[in-house]
């Protein structure tokens, strides 16, 4: 055996888990992704999507995704930069620049794409890249991939944010990243404090969007438009894969940013586009959002009733503000344990233990769907207490 396979096999910790039961992972689901799903043929609620709004299966994101095949086959054979871009493209990143309001965007085949190729070009060596300690993963990869100076700040801290900038030169370029909603703790970034300090230490402002549209902001529009500062926000990011029901992002500003990284994002030049389903199911998407705006009410109705009903049982959901609740069980063995116990009882739902987290920092990830029923809800949230006094979360 090769050095390199050697060392991998000494790679055990899912088998472990597997053996043990508790392995939570690459669960198999054998029907649409909807508020409940197929697992062995068993039917399950689905409290781990992250299909907000309950579009992908809705008829009409179907149907979108059914008659862009029809006219431009299943696939583009190239990337946007050479043979791949079609005009169903050019006409999706429109409909996204007036849903976020700003001036342009540009469409990449994931939203981990985006953030790679979007945080690791546009800055330069003598640049600074400062980061929420808390952003998601993707954001961490492209500032990685970055020559720029990285600085973290303690989540959502203006003071420790307003520290670091003060170590930055002023005359060099500062970018600083935040999750709109933050996607485990389900809480909000500070974004006016944010964006007064950037205007402040003459910074620019991304903040990643990807669960936020379709939350929160006018229509779904994301945290910019939440708090009003959709101008004063420089780079807008979004995914395609949780409210708008498929698979591909975009980054959204103004024409000379997105001309830039149009001629040199790695991530966009060197991947084939989305496909055309993909392009053709978040149209009707945002379609079925700007005619159905009550659909984002319901989200928010089921939201706080299932927040307030965790806190009423006595569980820690944290400073959540969002359809992402997390309920902190601070122990990885029961969490994993949690997990394992509610699919046994017909509920689907994603833990977030160490090293991901510290360990007295582990959680359960229980998300809300607008198309949830209350039934459906109280069931959840019944036999969430009922596991939780077993195991000596809840007293």
């Amino acid at each position: 055996m090769k050095l390199l396979q050697q060392k991998l096999a000494k790679y055990d910790i899912p088998q472990k888990a597997q053996q043990m039961g508790i392995y939570p992972y690459f669960r198999v689901i054998e029907s649409e992704q909807d508020t409940e799903v197929l697992i062995g043929g068993k039917k399950v609620l689905m409290f781990g999507s992250n299909s907000y709004l309950g579009l992908t299966s809705h008829p009409r994101v179907k149907e979108g995704a059914i008659k862009a095949v029809e006219k431009y086959g299943s696939g583009c054979a190239g990337s946007r930069f050479l043979n791949g871009t079609l005009d169903i493209h050019l006409e999706l990143e429109n409909r996204l620049a007036k849903f976020v309001g700003k001036e342009e965007t540009i469409v990449y085949s994931a939203g981990f794409l985006v953030n790679l190729g979007v945080i690791s070009t546009i800055t330069g060596r003598d640049d600074y890249i400062i980061l929420d300690e808390l952003v998601h993963a993707s954001i961490i990869e492209g500032r990685r991939l970055s020559f720029s100076q990285a600085f973290k700040y303690k989540h959502n801290d203006m003071a420790s944010l307003e520290k670091v900038l003060k170590q930055c030169k002023p005359d060099k370029i500062k970018l600083i990243v935040v999750d709109g909603i933050f996607s485990m703790e389900g809480d909000i970034a500070k974004l006016p404090e944010i964006i007064a300090l950037a205007k402040q230490y003459d910074a620019t402002v991304m903040v990643d969007d990807a669960h936020s549209l379709g939350v929160i902001g006018h229509n779904g529009a994301g945290t910019s438009s939440h708090f009003g500062l959709i101008e004063d926000t420089d780079l807008i990011m979004g995914t395609f894969s949780k409210s708008l029901a498929s698979i591909g992002g975009f980054i959204a500003s103004d024409k000379d940013t997105i001309n830039f990284l149009k001629h040199n994002s790695r991530s966009l030049i060197f991947s084939a586009s989305i496909s055309p389903a993909s392009a053709g199911s978040v149209l009707a998407a945002i379609d079925v959002i700007e005619e159905n705006p009550g659909i984002i009410q319901d989200l928010w109705n089921n939201t706080n009733y299932a927040l307030d009903e965790f806190k009423a049982m006595g569980f820690d959901t944290g400073l959540t503000e969002s359809p992402i609740i997390p309920l902190f069980i601070r122990d990885n063995a029961k969490t994993f344990k949690f997990t394992k116990l509610l699919l046994e009882e017909g509920i689907f739902v994603n833990p977030v233990v160490a090293p991901a987290v510290p360990p007295d920092s582990t959680l359960i990830r229980f998300s809300l769907m607008a198309t949830h029923t209350k039934e459906q809800i109280d069931k959840a949230l019944e036999i969430c207490q009922k596991i939780g006094k077993k195991l000596d979360i809840l007293h």
